[in-house]
């Protein structure tokens, strides 16, 4: 059950360096020089992923690609959420048998 909870939150958090690393991209889009990055997620053997930031080559401006990686963001975090809730319910659920 735990594994659960920590698959969600190691998804709600890759969703908000995905977010976080949009939003940054869009500040720097005027900054002469800027090299763009992206988010690397690896699965962990325990379940869950682990990301980093990695550079990338092109041009250091991409709004459009910027807005569709926060929308992709939100909609990330929405579902590792849902995870997380339907982990507690089981949880609850589970708690309210043995009681």
């Amino acid at each position: 059950m735990s594994n659960s909870f920590s698959i969600g939150l190691s998804g709600m958090l890759a969703a908000q360096a995905r977010l976080d690393l949009s939003a940054h991209h869009i500040a720097n889009a005027d900054t002469r020089g800027f090299q763009r990055q992206q988010v690397v997620a690896q699965s962990q053997p325990s379940g869950g992923v682990r990301t980093g930031l990695q550079a990338t080559t092109g041009p250091g401006e991409d709004l459009a690609r910027d807005l569709v990686s926060q929308r992709q963001a939100l909609h990330l975090y929405t579902a590792n959420l849902r995870t997380v809730q339907v982990a507690d319910r089981m949880l609850g659920s589970l708690l309210d048998a043995v009681a």
